[in-house]
Protein backbone atom coordinates (compact mmCIF):
# COMPACT_ATOMS: atom_id res chain seq x y z
CA UNK A 1 0.00 0.00 0.00
CA UNK A 2 1.52 3.27 -0.89
CA UNK A 3 1.14 6.43 1.35
CA UNK A 4 -1.66 8.15 0.55
CA UNK A 5 -2.26 10.90 3.25
CA UNK A 6 1.46 11.64 4.64
CA UNK A 7 2.33 13.80 1.34
CA UNK A 8 -0.11 16.67 1.27
CA UNK A 9 0.22 17.26 -1.69
CA UNK A 10 -1.24 13.58 -2.86
CA UNK A 11 -5.38 13.54 -3.98
CA UNK A 12 -7.29 11.18 -4.08
CA UNK A 13 -9.25 10.26 -6.91
CA UNK A 14 -12.83 10.52 -7.31
CA UNK A 15 -15.28 8.03 -7.32
CA UNK A 16 -18.11 8.06 -9.54
CA UNK A 17 -21.14 7.02 -6.96
CA UNK A 18 -24.13 4.94 -7.16
CA UNK A 19 -27.61 5.16 -5.93
CA UNK A 20 -26.89 4.74 -1.97
CA UNK A 21 -29.92 2.67 -1.71
CA UNK A 22 -28.68 0.03 -3.60
CA UNK A 23 -26.03 -1.57 -0.88
CA UNK A 24 -28.06 -0.99 2.62
CA UNK A 25 -31.22 -1.63 1.57
CA UNK A 26 -29.66 -5.66 0.74
CA UNK A 27 -28.32 -5.65 4.23
CA UNK A 28 -30.09 -7.71 6.39
CA UNK A 29 -30.57 -8.12 9.99
CA UNK A 30 -31.67 -3.90 10.13
CA UNK A 31 -34.01 -1.99 11.65
CA UNK A 32 -35.77 0.57 9.53
CA UNK A 33 -33.93 3.97 11.65
CA UNK A 34 -31.04 2.03 11.04
CA UNK A 35 -31.04 1.43 7.75
CA UNK A 36 -32.30 4.97 6.96
CA UNK A 37 -29.21 6.36 9.04
CA UNK A 38 -26.61 4.38 7.08
CA UNK A 39 -28.34 5.15 3.66
CA UNK A 40 -27.70 9.30 4.92
CA UNK A 41 -24.21 8.20 6.28
CA UNK A 42 -23.35 6.82 2.39
CA UNK A 43 -25.27 9.49 0.50
CA UNK A 44 -23.80 12.14 2.02
CA UNK A 45 -20.90 10.73 3.21
CA UNK A 46 -18.70 11.11 6.33
CA UNK A 47 -15.77 14.08 7.20
CA UNK A 48 -11.82 13.09 7.85
CA UNK A 49 -9.79 15.55 9.18
CA UNK A 50 -6.34 14.96 8.31
CA UNK A 51 -3.87 15.62 12.03
CA UNK A 52 -1.12 16.96 10.32
CA UNK A 53 -2.82 18.65 7.61
CA UNK A 54 -6.37 20.04 7.90
CA UNK A 55 -6.23 21.00 4.34
CA UNK A 56 -5.63 17.17 3.00
CA UNK A 57 -9.31 16.47 4.78
CA UNK A 58 -11.52 13.30 2.59
CA UNK A 59 -15.08 12.52 2.48
CA UNK A 60 -15.85 9.07 2.87
CA UNK A 61 -18.37 7.38 1.08
CA UNK A 62 -19.18 4.37 2.99
CA UNK A 63 -20.31 1.10 0.88
CA UNK A 64 -21.67 -2.16 3.10
CA UNK A 65 -18.52 -4.59 1.70
CA UNK A 66 -20.91 -8.16 1.75
CA UNK A 67 -20.76 -10.91 4.77
CA UNK A 68 -17.88 -12.42 6.13
CA UNK A 69 -18.08 -16.05 7.23
CA UNK A 70 -18.55 -16.08 11.41
CA UNK A 71 -15.67 -18.29 11.99
CA UNK A 72 -13.95 -16.16 14.63
CA UNK A 73 -11.77 -14.36 12.22
CA UNK A 74 -14.21 -12.59 11.13
CA UNK A 75 -12.01 -8.98 12.26
CA UNK A 76 -9.39 -9.83 10.05
CA UNK A 77 -11.17 -11.03 7.03
CA UNK A 78 -13.55 -8.16 7.28
CA UNK A 79 -10.11 -5.55 7.83
CA UNK A 80 -8.61 -7.28 4.84
CA UNK A 81 -11.60 -6.86 2.53
CA UNK A 82 -12.13 -3.26 3.78
CA UNK A 83 -8.09 -2.62 2.71
CA UNK A 84 -8.52 -3.98 -0.75
CA UNK A 85 -6.04 -7.34 0.19
CA UNK A 86 -6.80 -9.76 -2.19
CA UNK A 87 -3.74 -12.81 -1.16
CA UNK A 88 -5.53 -16.26 -0.16
CA UNK A 89 -3.83 -15.70 3.36
CA UNK A 90 -4.59 -12.15 3.99
CA UNK A 91 -6.75 -13.11 7.07
CA UNK A 92 -4.53 -15.24 8.46
CA UNK A 93 -1.35 -12.64 7.69
CA UNK A 94 -3.29 -9.96 9.94
CA UNK A 95 -3.66 -12.14 12.49
CA UNK A 96 0.68 -12.72 12.93
CA UNK A 97 0.87 -9.10 12.17
CA UNK A 98 -1.32 -8.27 15.12
CA UNK A 99 0.31 -10.58 17.26
CA UNK A 100 3.51 -9.54 16.07
CA UNK A 101 3.17 -5.46 16.47
CA UNK A 102 1.30 -6.82 20.21
CA UNK A 103 4.47 -8.25 21.60
CA UNK A 104 6.84 -5.35 20.10
CA UNK A 105 4.93 -2.84 21.68
CA UNK A 106 4.64 -4.49 24.82
CA UNK A 107 8.00 -4.47 25.25
CA UNK A 108 8.35 -0.69 24.69
CA UNK A 109 5.72 0.62 26.98
CA UNK A 110 6.21 1.68 30.71
CA UNK A 111 5.31 -0.33 33.31
CA UNK A 112 2.26 0.97 34.01
CA UNK A 113 1.01 0.56 30.80
CA UNK A 114 2.05 -2.39 30.86
CA UNK A 115 0.02 -3.19 34.35
CA UNK A 116 -2.73 -1.05 32.40
CA UNK A 117 -3.24 -3.89 29.28
CA UNK A 118 -2.69 -6.70 31.04
CA UNK A 119 -5.25 -6.04 33.29
CA UNK A 120 -7.69 -5.14 30.97
CA UNK A 121 -6.78 -8.73 29.13
CA UNK A 122 -7.30 -10.31 32.67
CA UNK A 123 -10.77 -8.63 32.80
CA UNK A 124 -11.88 -9.86 29.91
CA UNK A 125 -11.05 -13.07 29.49
CA UNK A 126 -10.31 -13.82 32.73
CA UNK A 127 -12.82 -12.34 34.98
CA UNK A 128 -12.87 -12.22 38.70
CA UNK A 129 -16.07 -14.73 38.94
CA UNK A 130 -17.19 -12.53 41.95
CA UNK A 131 -18.37 -9.85 40.76
CA UNK A 132 -19.89 -8.00 37.88
CA UNK A 133 -23.06 -10.04 37.89
CA UNK A 134 -24.86 -6.81 38.10
CA UNK A 135 -23.50 -6.39 34.29
CA UNK A 136 -23.46 -9.76 32.90
CA UNK A 137 -25.65 -13.00 32.96
CA UNK A 138 -23.44 -15.12 32.24
CA UNK A 139 -19.02 -14.60 32.32
CA UNK A 140 -16.41 -16.49 30.23
CA UNK A 141 -12.88 -18.20 31.23
CA UNK A 142 -10.84 -18.54 28.39
CA UNK A 143 -7.91 -20.93 28.98
CA UNK A 144 -5.43 -22.65 26.19
CA UNK A 145 -4.79 -26.24 25.80
CA UNK A 146 -1.81 -27.49 23.99
CA UNK A 147 -2.94 -29.57 20.74
CA UNK A 148 -0.60 -32.14 21.85
CA UNK A 149 -1.72 -32.25 25.24
CA UNK A 150 -5.35 -32.89 24.67
CA UNK A 151 -5.10 -36.84 24.88
CA UNK A 152 -3.92 -36.77 28.73
CA UNK A 153 -6.52 -34.00 28.92
CA UNK A 154 -8.80 -36.27 28.00
CA UNK A 155 -7.82 -38.90 30.10
CA UNK A 156 -6.91 -37.00 33.46
CA UNK A 157 -11.01 -36.22 33.18
CA UNK A 158 -11.88 -39.68 32.46
CA UNK A 159 -10.28 -40.87 35.43
CA UNK A 160 -12.45 -38.35 37.46
CA UNK A 161 -15.94 -39.35 35.77
CA UNK A 162 -14.75 -43.04 36.90
CA UNK A 163 -14.74 -41.83 40.74
CA UNK A 164 -18.08 -41.03 40.41
CA UNK A 165 -17.43 -36.33 39.35
CA UNK A 166 -19.80 -35.31 36.99
CA UNK A 167 -18.31 -34.73 33.27
CA UNK A 168 -18.75 -30.97 33.35
CA UNK A 169 -17.04 -30.33 36.81
CA UNK A 170 -13.93 -33.19 35.75
CA UNK A 171 -13.26 -31.13 32.67
CA UNK A 172 -13.42 -27.58 34.59
CA UNK A 173 -11.17 -29.25 37.19
CA UNK A 174 -8.39 -30.31 34.77
CA UNK A 175 -8.48 -27.93 32.36
CA UNK A 176 -8.27 -24.71 35.14
CA UNK A 177 -5.48 -26.63 36.52
CA UNK A 178 -3.17 -28.08 33.45
CA UNK A 179 -4.02 -24.63 30.99
CA UNK A 180 -3.24 -21.52 30.63
CA UNK A 181 -5.37 -19.00 31.53
CA UNK A 182 -5.50 -16.00 29.24
CA UNK A 183 -4.59 -13.18 31.74
CA UNK A 184 -1.61 -11.09 30.69
CA UNK A 185 0.47 -10.33 27.80
CA UNK A 186 2.22 -13.50 26.59
CA UNK A 187 -1.15 -15.54 26.92
CA UNK A 188 -2.98 -13.23 25.01
CA UNK A 189 -0.77 -13.34 21.98
CA UNK A 190 -1.09 -17.08 22.69
CA UNK A 191 -4.67 -16.46 22.18
CA UNK A 192 -4.82 -14.38 19.62
CA UNK A 193 -2.55 -16.26 17.41
CA UNK A 194 -5.12 -19.17 17.58
CA UNK A 195 -7.06 -19.26 13.84
CA UNK A 196 -8.96 -22.05 14.50
CA UNK A 197 -6.57 -24.11 12.23
CA UNK A 198 -5.03 -27.67 12.93
CA UNK A 199 -1.62 -25.76 11.97
CA UNK A 200 -2.27 -24.03 15.51
CA UNK A 201 -0.30 -24.41 18.74
CA UNK A 202 -3.35 -24.40 21.13
CA UNK A 203 -6.94 -25.43 21.43
CA UNK A 204 -9.28 -23.05 23.00
CA UNK A 205 -11.32 -24.21 25.91
CA UNK A 206 -13.90 -21.79 27.16
CA UNK A 207 -15.69 -22.32 30.44
CA UNK A 208 -19.19 -20.27 31.19
CA UNK A 209 -20.29 -19.45 34.37
CA UNK A 210 -23.58 -17.59 35.92
CA UNK A 211 -23.60 -16.38 39.35
CA UNK A 212 -24.84 -19.75 40.69
CA UNK A 213 -21.32 -21.55 39.14
CA UNK A 214 -20.56 -23.16 36.31
CA UNK A 215 -22.94 -23.29 33.37
CA UNK A 216 -21.09 -24.96 30.73
CA UNK A 217 -17.43 -26.55 29.43
CA UNK A 218 -17.20 -25.46 25.39
CA UNK A 219 -14.01 -28.33 25.04
CA UNK A 220 -13.42 -27.30 21.56
CA UNK A 221 -12.79 -31.33 21.04
CA UNK A 222 -12.02 -30.47 17.12
CA UNK A 223 -10.15 -27.65 17.39
CA UNK A 224 -12.02 -25.98 15.29
CA UNK A 225 -12.60 -22.41 17.56
CA UNK A 226 -10.69 -19.40 17.14
CA UNK A 227 -9.64 -16.25 19.00
CA UNK A 228 -11.81 -13.71 18.37
CA UNK A 229 -11.03 -10.18 17.86
CA UNK A 230 -10.84 -7.66 20.46
CA UNK A 231 -10.29 -3.78 20.67
CA UNK A 232 -6.56 -4.98 21.69
CA UNK A 233 -6.52 -6.74 18.34
CA UNK A 234 -7.72 -3.35 16.62
CA UNK A 235 -5.28 -0.95 18.06
CA UNK A 236 -2.70 -3.07 17.10
CA UNK A 237 -4.32 -3.56 13.30
CA UNK A 238 -4.41 0.26 13.75
CA UNK A 239 -0.67 1.08 14.26
CA UNK A 240 0.42 -1.72 12.21
CA UNK A 241 -1.19 0.53 8.98
CA UNK A 242 -0.35 3.62 10.62
CA UNK A 243 -4.50 4.67 10.36
CA UNK A 244 -7.29 5.05 12.53
CA UNK A 245 -9.39 2.19 12.50
CA UNK A 246 -13.56 3.08 13.05
CA UNK A 247 -16.02 0.42 13.51
CA UNK A 248 -19.27 1.49 12.45
CA UNK A 249 -21.97 0.27 15.55
CA UNK A 250 -25.17 -0.47 14.25
CA UNK A 251 -27.87 -0.88 17.50
CA UNK A 252 -31.58 -1.74 17.86
CA UNK A 253 -34.31 -0.29 19.47
CA UNK A 254 -33.67 -2.35 22.77
CA UNK A 255 -29.94 -0.90 22.42
CA UNK A 256 -29.71 2.75 21.69
CA UNK A 257 -29.88 5.49 24.04
CA UNK A 258 -32.45 7.38 20.79
CA UNK A 259 -33.01 6.81 17.37
CA UNK A 260 -30.61 9.53 16.82
CA UNK A 261 -27.79 7.25 17.74
CA UNK A 262 -28.56 4.36 16.46
CA UNK A 263 -25.22 4.60 14.76
CA UNK A 264 -22.23 5.58 16.29
CA UNK A 265 -18.39 5.65 15.10
CA UNK A 266 -15.79 4.11 17.64
CA UNK A 267 -12.64 5.62 16.96
CA UNK A 268 -9.42 3.45 17.25
CA UNK A 269 -6.10 5.07 17.10
CA UNK A 270 -2.79 3.73 16.24
CA UNK A 271 0.08 4.61 18.99
CA UNK A 272 2.14 5.96 16.22
CA UNK A 273 1.85 8.93 13.97
CA UNK A 274 -1.13 8.71 11.42
CA UNK A 275 0.20 8.10 8.04
CA UNK A 276 -2.51 6.90 5.80
CA UNK A 277 -6.36 7.03 5.57
CA UNK A 278 -8.83 5.39 7.92
CA UNK A 279 -10.36 2.18 7.24
CA UNK A 280 -13.30 1.59 8.70
CA UNK A 281 -15.78 -1.91 9.74
CA UNK A 282 -19.26 -2.40 10.39
CA UNK A 283 -20.99 -4.20 13.30
CA UNK A 284 -24.65 -4.80 13.83
CA UNK A 285 -26.79 -6.43 16.25
CA UNK A 286 -29.26 -5.74 19.15
CA UNK A 287 -28.99 -5.33 22.72
CA UNK A 288 -26.30 -6.73 24.42
CA UNK A 289 -25.20 -8.87 21.04
CA UNK A 290 -24.65 -5.43 19.42
CA UNK A 291 -23.35 -3.33 22.10
CA UNK A 292 -20.44 -6.20 22.75
CA UNK A 293 -20.49 -7.95 19.53
CA UNK A 294 -18.01 -9.79 18.36
CA UNK A 295 -19.18 -10.26 14.62
CA UNK A 296 -17.30 -7.27 12.30
CA UNK A 297 -17.77 -6.86 8.26
CA UNK A 298 -16.30 -4.86 6.10
CA UNK A 299 -17.15 -1.50 5.10
CA UNK A 300 -15.64 0.22 1.43
CA UNK A 301 -14.71 3.61 2.15
CA UNK A 302 -14.75 5.92 -1.84
CA UNK A 303 -13.26 9.07 -1.41
CA UNK A 304 -15.56 12.02 -2.89
CA UNK A 305 -15.08 15.10 -3.66
CA UNK A 306 -14.49 17.50 -0.93
CA UNK A 307 -18.29 19.33 0.51
CA UNK A 308 -18.38 21.74 3.25
CA UNK A 309 -18.52 20.15 7.06
CA UNK A 310 -22.05 21.44 7.50
CA UNK A 311 -23.26 19.02 4.33
CA UNK A 312 -21.82 15.52 5.59
CA UNK A 313 -23.37 12.98 8.00
CA UNK A 314 -21.26 13.02 10.50
CA UNK A 315 -17.41 14.72 11.30
CA UNK A 316 -14.91 12.36 12.41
Amino acid sequence: MGKLICDSTTSLPVIPWRDPTSSWEEVSGLEEQQRKHLIKIQSTGVLWKNPRDQNASVVFRLIHGGEVEADGNCLFTACGKSMGMTMVSYARDLRRRTVRRFLEDLGSVSDEEKEMIESAIKHMYSPDLKSGWGIHVVQELKLLAKKDDREPLDSAISELVQLGMQRELAAESIYKERCIGVDDGPSWAKYMSISGSPDDEYDIITLQYTEDGLLTVDENSDGHAAAFGDDIAIECLATEFKREIFVVQAHGSDAMVDEENCVFFLPHRPRCEICEPPFFLFMKGTGWCGAGADHYEPLIASPSAYVSQEKVALVL
